[in-house]
């Protein structure tokens, strides 16, 4: 617990490139989050450019097949898992209480990452195909399980948040909603259609600036992240909605509020006010707001027309 206390930022393996994305504390739940293989969990595999990519599925009580469900993919920080992002998001929780499906993704190499365009690790070094794979899997699970194709949405945290920003900008025409956590939207974006954004970040995030830039805890080559600004300044921009958002603002959190925005998306802000790199409303978080209670309030409402 003393280390728990002492350690609150991300550490870089400089020697490798590798920006390990996730609090000690996450890192601790790696691999002693939630069981895979526990009942309502199904683990899957699909092969994709040559390689054996993971995940599993958490499934709600009562799910009969008769009624096609939302999904929601959840995508962990870079060193994290599928397990861990699920101990940290409380995502299958949440679902077994609205009845959802959730789907838990593994990135690739040793330390699992994603290729969210300008990051992270040896997913972005090798140029692994992680929208194919994630693109694939939507399509899988629409087949093997009552899945609403018009009720897909992803959120993720870090280089999680980051690859959820990018498969907005790839696969609008898969995804209703986003909700990127401490991440930042770092590629060429051209979505085919609007998407509902909902966006988590904490204005001390020392990892992910909120005012974008480079990192002061990068170690070796920079990278440089948008600010949470030029990402949302983007979505109310191609969702078409009113340049005027409706505010509210306490000690913990400011939100904006976009609206008339086309085919009836939205676009949100919850800036956690002194909030670091972490999943709002994990007990490791500092904050009583809550990300995921949030964002499932915001997918209900958003689904694709």
């Amino acid at each position: 617990m003393e280390i728990l206390r002492k350690f609150k930022v991300f550490f870089v393996v400089s020697a490798a490139g590798v920006l390990i994305f996730g609090l000690l504390a996450m890192a601790v739940i790696r691999r002693g989050g939630q069981d895979a293989s526990r009942p309502g969990n199904a683990p899957g595999t699909i092969e994709l450019g040559g390689r054996t990519r993971t995940y599993f599925v958490h499934v709600p009580p009562g799910y009969d097949g008769q009624k096609a469900l939302p999904l929601v993919l959840v995508l962990h920080g870079g060193m994290g898992s599928s397990e861990g992002v699920e101990s940290l998001s409380g995502m299958s929780v949440k679902a077994d209480k609205e009845g959802f499906l959730v789907a838990y993704p593994n990135g690739t190499g040793r330390l699992f990452t994603w290729n969210s365009g300008n990051c992270c690790g040896s997913a972005m070094q090798n140029n692994v195909d992680d929208v194919g794979f994630l693109s694939a899997l939507i399509d899988k699970l629409e087949r093997d399980y009552a899945v609403n194709p018009k009720r897909v949405y992803v959120t993720g945290i870090s280089n999680g948040g980051m690859m959820t920003y990018r498969l907005a900008c790839e696969l609008a025409d898969k995804i209703a909603a986003i909700a990127p956590v401490e991440g930042a939207q770092n590629v060429d974006c051209r979505p085919s259609a609007p998407v509902s954004v909902i966006v988590f970040h904490g204005t001390a995030d020392g990892l992910v600036p909120f005012g974008g830039g480079a990192s002061p805890f990068q170690i070796g080559p920079r990278r440089r992240d948008t600010s949470v600004a030029q990402a949302v300044s983007f979505w109310v921009n191609e969702d078409g909605c009113s340049p005027a958002p409706e505010h509210e603002e306490t000690s913990a959190v400011h939100i904006d509020t976009y609206s008339g925005c086309k085919n009836g998306t939205a676009v949100v802000l919850y800036a956690i006010q002194g909030g670091r790199h972490k999943w709002p409303g994990h007990r490791f978080s500092g904050t009583t707001v809550s990300a995921t209670d949030l964002m499932w309030s915001f997918f209900a409402q958003h689904p694709k027309p």
